[in-house]
């Protein structure tokens, strides 16, 4: 494996010398700079993996350099050294992007830790960037919102799936947007030009869904005046995405299994047998496999169905940093299509968001952020603009954890956390200086917790 390099930034040479030391015994490979000028220079030739930056120096300081770096757009992580008397300059440092801090005299094994950490972290946003990268330059995603882990992999999964003729079964609960995954696979399959046709199970009676899938000829029923073209006929070449098919009652699902073996059907009332050329995509928030044993659904049928299966990912499971990311997207789009001029989420209802369960999924996350842009009568998403069911809960969240005898001590420290975060608006930097610990360590505890 390469080793990590890092540039020591410090205007005292027996300090860098004795950090040298330290870092090549523990398999760093080192550059030396004693002014923010030289740093720059070097930052820029040698790109390293990390800054070990002094705030206080001749010349141009550290904040200097640290705010020409992030001008310059250069993704290299910093880890401020700082006095102990100059904690204000290193809490300004963090708010300008620096990774750490670290008091003089260096504790070195302090140190060792925070370069790991801090490295480990830009490995895997590094390793995640270019999985995303190479699918951006063969597949179009971009409806595919989200940039998370679970959402990363469905669209690797969708990137293996999406060229073959594979007939696939998508699962999810509802509004996790199962639908927009059968239309990635679509876009992104040799059938793109062709026709994409949905149906909602769910949304029609038995007698007019037969009607709407396989059409009708004039007279087959009542009211059947001309013929009809069914949604397999109009997806010919294409794809039709049956969406609920848990819904299908019985008899269509015989039917439908008839047309995946044979490739042939007939419309109501006619007696002509009519291919189908038709990639078939499904979609259920059902138990299928609970649905057979019920005696509901077809098991040969579901076999022929869930050739390649793949489940969406539901909106707790992409975590709340996705839903934040998400939250302020739809803000901005629900912000230009309403004609307001809104900044972005109170930290109060931005906590509430990330705190809600979402049983509709990103639906229900669309909705409730569309209705707070109406609602709104500032320039910010306040908590009381958020639905009842947002607020109540986390209200009650707030309440079940109230500190109280027989609590552990995780829960105390998750329940102190939570209030220093509210008292300070949520400003990390200064709930860790609250707290007395680092902001790198109040990270770790709001991700350990789940805040």
């Amino acid at each position: 494996m390469t080793r990590k390099l890092i540039l020591i930034v410090d205007d005292e040479s027996a300090h860098r010398l004795m950090l040298k030391a330290h870092l090549e015994e523990a398999d760093f490979e080192t550059l030396e700079a004693g002014t923010g000028e030289e740093a720059i220079d070097l930052a820029v030739s040698d790109t390293p993996d990390l800054i070990l930056l002094d705030l206080r120096m001749p010349g141009m300081d550290g904040l200097e350099v640290l705010e020409t770096l992030s001008d310059s757009g250069l993704p290299i992580p910093v880890i401020i050294m700082t006095a102990f008397g100059s904690i204000d300059s290193a809490v300004k440092a963090l708010k300008m992007g620096a990774e750490d801090y670290l008091t003089k005299p260096l504790d070195t094994d302090e140190l060792l830790l925070k370069i790991e950490k801090v490295l480990k972290l830009k490995d895997l946003e590094e390793i995640q960037s270019r999985r995303e990268e190479e699918l951006a330059s063969k597949f179009d995603f971009k409806k595919l919102k989200g940039h998370s882990a679970p959402m990363l992999a469905l669209k690797e999964t969708l990137a293996l799936v999406a060229p073959s003729e594979a007939t696939v079964l998508i699962l999810g609960e509802s509004g996790s947007g199962k639908e927009v995954v059968a239309r990635a696979l679509h876009g992104n399959s040799p059938r793109r030009d062709k026709p994409f046709v949905a149906i909602n199970c769910a949304a029609l009676p038995e007698t007019l869904l037969e009607s709407e899938l396989f059409g009708h000829e004039k007279g087959a029923f009542t009211g059947a005046h001309q013929r009809k073209i069914g949604r397999f006929e109009l997806a010919d070449k294409g794809v039709l995405f049956l969406d609920e098919i848990g819904e299908l009652s019985l008899a269509i699902q015989a039917k439908l299994l008839r047309i995946l073996e044979e490739r042939t059907f007939e419309r109501l009332g006619g007696t002509r047998s009519l291919k189908a050329d038709v990639r078939l995509l499904t979609a259920s928030n059902r138990d299928l496999e609970e649905e057979i044993e019920k005696g509901n659904f077809r098991e040969d049928l579901y076999y022929r169905l869930n050739v390649v299966q793949i489940t969406v990912p539901n909106l707790r499971e992409r975590g709340p940093s996705e839903i934040t990311c998400l939250a302020e997207h739809f803000l901005a789009e629900s912000a230009v299509r309403n004609k307001r001029v809104i900044k972005g989420f109170r930290p109060r209802a931005l906590k509430a968001l990330t705190a809600h369960t979402w049983p509709g999924n990103v639906r229900e996350l669309i909705n409730a952020v569309e209705r707070a842009v109406v609602l709104t009568r500032g320039d910010q998403i306040e908590f009381e603009d958020l639905p009842l069911a947002i607020q109540s809960e986390s209200v009650k969240d707030r309440s079940d954890h109230s500190l109280a005898a027989g609590m552990t001590i995780r829960e105390v420290e998750a329940e102190l956390i939570q209030r220093t975060l509210e008292e300070t608006g949520g400003n990390r930097t200064k709930s860790a200086a609250m707290l007395g610990i680092t902001r790198q360590t109040l990270l770790n505890k709001i991700k350990e917790y789940n805040l």
